[in-house]
């Protein structure tokens, strides 16, 4: 099975198209021998895409995942239809390309997924790493906050989680326009994103407690994070904190565990 938008086509030789990208040449940016998966990029007649190739995991992971309570990522199509999903719920993400699958075997299915390239982007987590020392316009803090709740708001609504939901997975365009009070945020990295009916606790908590530890060292306050949680249950600060009391601290307790396995010390919270 093969999906390709046309602009891609001409660089193409028809009939051989599968093989053709699966060896593609470009710029390597991530490289995981152990899932089988190589992220690159190349030009295609002045444009720029990423592809990500995943030439089948292997039974070891694939039980190792199962022995863990988790569903193994076997090929690309998750992140393409992680994709098609984020696009029908208004969340921005890389523009989708073209996908490719093959093989019957699940621990040697061969697969792609190509998107093009964003462009000029930055990600939060190196945006915001100056913060503590040259806090950004108050404005412009308070509407990216809101843009990442709500983009958080609607994935977890929607019965998605991401499983690597930090601030480096959300890339500010550059060239948004004249108002920068309306940043363009986009969410990427989804090839492990779960896909249910609704989000069980335990990986909203993941979620949460995880794009609230990378948070941790960039300046905010209370105040701000009373902001975000307002944007993502839509509804009252002081219902949210009668009402989600457990939660609330099961996220933060999450953020602190992984601080302390990432730095080997205790985070200082939000004043």
């Amino acid at each position: 099975m093969i999906h390709l938008h046309d602009e891609l086509k001409k660089c193409l030789v028809a009939g051989s198209e599968f093989d053709q990208l699966m060896n593609m040449d470009g710029e390597t940016f991530r490289e995981m021998p152990s899932e089988g998966r190589r992220t690159l990029r190349f030009s295609c007649n002045g444009l720029s895409y990423f592809i990500k190739i995943h030439r089948g995991v292997g039974w070891n992971e694939i039980f190792k995942n199962l022995f863990s309570f988790r569903l193994p990522i076997i090929s690309a199509k998750n992140e393409w239809q992680a994709i098609t999903k984020l696009n029908e719920l208004a969340i921005p993400t890389t523009p989708l390309v073209a996908f490719g699958e093959r093989g019957i075997n699940p621990a040697r299915r061969e697969s792609f997924v190509l998107t093009r390239d964003l462009g000029e982007t930055i990600s939060l987590e190196e945006l915001c790493a100056q913060w503590k020392e040259n806090p950004p316009d108050f404005r412009f803090k308070r509407a990216l906050i809101k843009e990442v709740s709500r983009i958080a708001r609607l994935l977890h609504n929607s019965g998605m989680n991401h499983r690597d939901f930090y601030l480096c997975h959300f890339l500010l365009d550059q060239h948004q326009g004249s108002d920068p009070f309306k940043p363009l945020l986009y969410l990427i990295d989804l090839h492990r994103v779960a896909k249910r009916s609704s989000v069980p606790r335990r990986w909203l908590i993941k979620d949460i407690g995880g794009l609230y530890f990378s948070a941790l060292d960039i300046g905010l306050t209370r105040h701000d994070i009373y902001y975000f949680l307002t944007g993502y249950y839509q509804k009252p600060l002081r219902k949210i904190l009668e009402d989600e009391k457990d939660i609330l601290e099961e996220f933060t307790t999450r953020a602190i565990q992984n601080y302390r396995i990432m730095h080997k010390t205790t985070p200082t919270l939000p004043l």
